[in-house]
């Protein structure tokens, strides 16, 4: 055994049906690049957390934490729980094992309506239909085949439980939000350091268990813990806890997407109670500094982005001027170790295009570093993981593909780039097709010109099943101002493509920009109406727009016609900040019809509707010609 060993772990909650990517890109990377030194392993805390509570065992302990509640205090959810514990006991494990695709055939007990203890999550959500007639399950369950079907079904069975959780032991629960107000933009550690001093409930107790035994196995010199969100913070810190008061020479390093987002001002003493470190941006140089130097290799004075606390006991930011690793030499990321034959395969969302996020298991690559295009007003553009793009060869893209495929025996990948560029993308469908590799792929883009039908067909034949961009809001004046570099009819022409060559097309869309009007809205709505009906987006999701500090919204609100909230003395994490816009609109308002509409389109219901009959309030009409898109189309050529 080397004397080196470093424990990559992914905490909760990041996602289910599969790894979240991090571990694998750096245990892969130090496999490959620390000289034979360092031996690099991995775990999923996530998906170990959510298998134990999950089980009969975790049932069990569940019921009787909510046992605990005195009956007046009970959720009607916890109450339908204790009165139904035989049924979900009996249920839970081949349920799960049907999830895991370890068990087809619970599928035909599942859609019968008789085998699964159904809640409130079993309702059917009609809120979002304009006829209340239209069974949206029903419809959708017309359209699936028994698998689907009965996963859907499983999918809201474990929501139910998870509303137990919440309700009877953790009101932070979630499978994939976890507590994340806790960390969120919060300008001091102080509602963290609460949460974290409090005894354990259920769920921490179970992290702690899991933790130590992930240690007692792998023994490392050093464990890493990758927190891509918010939403896995709380827990995060919560397994360093347990390191450290069981295994105190055990060394931690804090790094992932919250971190290089939100502490990069962190001036906050106490992280360090549990974290020996913290590290900004992309792992493989600070790692290699970092090791260097507890190996005594380096002092600390030539750690590379990292945050330590001195001697002094302050908070003291390390950049020791090396070159990052080259895109093109970060290795293969590796998923050794981790079980992939125990995620979960949900399905929360009926939609085929929208399903992709829950449902299977994808083998998670990046084609490029950063974002060719990096000049949107509103994405954290001054920030590394946008601003710096390399690229590499389609030759060793293609390498790297099939040793994962080797590896996991898998073919469905996600390519999860900023935005794939368009000559990379054609010279990997390329290289794919030449050497007859046959995948599953899907990924972010830019719906730009560049993605001719042409290409759009080259990349169906290449395995490309879906696409996802953003549309953001669908306003020709917002998206100049954006600098998005697109326009709405250019939007149309391109998704069409993509849809012409039998690829899903998924839009990211966007409410509460600086200036937008209720017009605006209404006029944006208009042209997702008419791409949808015209079949050129088959998904979308609206999101609230949030000003950033590092965005050029953020650093400089007045070409933008807002003015930001002064942010209280921040020594914690920043991130989102709070700014007025003068223009009269409630955008809260206006986001429940957005959202309601939506719903409805991805559902083939109401794309004949005046979309003023969205929304709750009175709305102007739309300025948009009704066959703004279909005249757009006529125009391709």
């Amino acid at each position: 055994m080397t004397a080196f060993r470093v424990l990559s772990l992914i905490p909760p909650m990041t996602q289910l049906n599969t790894p979240y990517p991090s571990t694998a890109y750096i245990t892969g990377f130090l496999r490959s690049k620390a000289g034979g030194e360092v031996d690099a392993v991995q775990a999923d805390l996530a998906l170990a957390l959510v298998l134990r509570l999950f089980s009969r065992q975790g049932l069990a302990e569940i019921r009787d934490a909510a046992a605990k509640i005195a009956p007046r205090k009970q959720s009607h959810q916890v109450q339908h729980f204790l009165l139904n514990f035989d049924h979900y006991d009996a249920t839970i494990t081949p349920t799960m094992a049907f999830l895991q695709g370890r068990d087809s055939t619970v599928s035909h007990r599942i859609v019968s309506r008789a085998f699964l203890p159904e809640g409130a999550r079993f309702t059917p959500i009609d809120a979002y239909t304009i006829d209340d007639s239209e069974d949206t399950l029903g419809w959708a369950f017309g359209a699936l085949g028994t698998q689907d079907r009965a996963r859907h079904l499983a999918t809201m069975y474990l929501n139910d439980l998870a509303d137990v959780i919440r309700d009877a032991i953790d009101p932070r629960f979630e499978f994939v939000r976890y507590a994340e107000s806790l960390a969120m933009s919060q300008p001091t550690f102080q509602p963290l350091a609460t949460a974290l001093a409090a005894p354990h409930n259920l769920v921490d107790a179970t992290l702690h268990d899991l933790t130590l035994a992930a240690v007692e196995k792998e023994k490392p010199t050093l464990v890493l813990v990758s927190v891509p969100f918010p939403g896995a913070v709380y827990a995060a810190f919560r397994i360093a806890q347990s390191i450290r008061g069981q295994y105190p020479d055990i060394k931690l390093a804090l790094g992932g997407g919250f971190v290089n987002t939100e502490l990069r001002e962190l001036t906050e003493t106490r992280v360090f109670d549990y974290f020996d470190f913290v590290t900004l941006d992309d792992g493989e140089r600070p790692l290699l500094a970092l090791i260097e130097h507890l190996q005594g290799k380096r002092s600390a004075q030539r750690l590379v982005r990292t945050f330590i606390r001195n001697e002094q006991g302050k908070v003291q930011y390390i950049n020791w001027p090396e070159p990052d690793v080259p895109f093109s030499d970060v290795g293969t990321p590796t998923w050794d170790g981790l079980p992939l034959d125990r995620y979960l395969s949900l399905l929360d969302m009926l939609n085929p295009m929208h399903r992709l996020w829950s449902d299977g298991r994808w083998n998670k690559l990046t084609i490029a570093h950063g974002c060719y295009w990096k000049k949107c007003s509103f994405c954290d553009v001054t920030l590394d993981y946008i601003s710096r793009y390399e690229t590499t060869t389609a030759e060793m893209l293609v390498d790297r593909i099939e040793a994962i495929i080797e590896e996991t025996g898998q073919t469905g990948f996600h390519f999860v780039d900023e935005a794939a560029p368009p000559k990379m993308l054609r010279a990997l469908a390329e290289e794919l097709l030449r050497r007859k590799v046959s995948i599953s792929w899907w990924g972010n883009i830019r719906f730009e010109k560049s993605f001719t039908p042409e290409l759009c067909q080259l990349l169906a034949d290449s395995g490309c099943i879906a696409i996802s961009g953003g549309l953001e809001v669908a306003s020709d004046r917002l998206l100049k101002l954006m600098k998005k570099g697109v326009s709405v009819d250019q939007v149309a022409r391109v998704t069409y493509g993509f849809a012409e060559a039998g690829i899903l097309v998924h839009a990211y869309l966007m409410y509460g920009f600086p200036t937008q009007t209720v017009q605006d809205t209404v006029d944006a709505l208009e042209y997702v109406r008419q791409l949808f009906e015209h079949g050129c987006i088959q998904s979308g999701f609206f999101h609230r727009f949030a000003c950033t500090v590092h965005s050029p919204v953020g650093k400089n609100p007045e070409e933008y016609g807002v003015e930001l909230v002064p942010l209280p003395p921040v020594s914690f994490a920043k991130n989102d900040v709070g700014f007025i816009d003068t223009t009269p609109i409630d955008h809260d308002l206006m986001g429940q019809g957005l959202n309601k509409a939506l719903y409805n389109f991805m559902h083939g219901i109401g794309l004949d509707e005046d979309v003023r009959a969205w929304f709750d309030c009175k709305v102007p009409r739309p300025t948009v010609n009704r066959h703004f898109v279909g005249k757009a189309l006529q125009a391709r050529g």
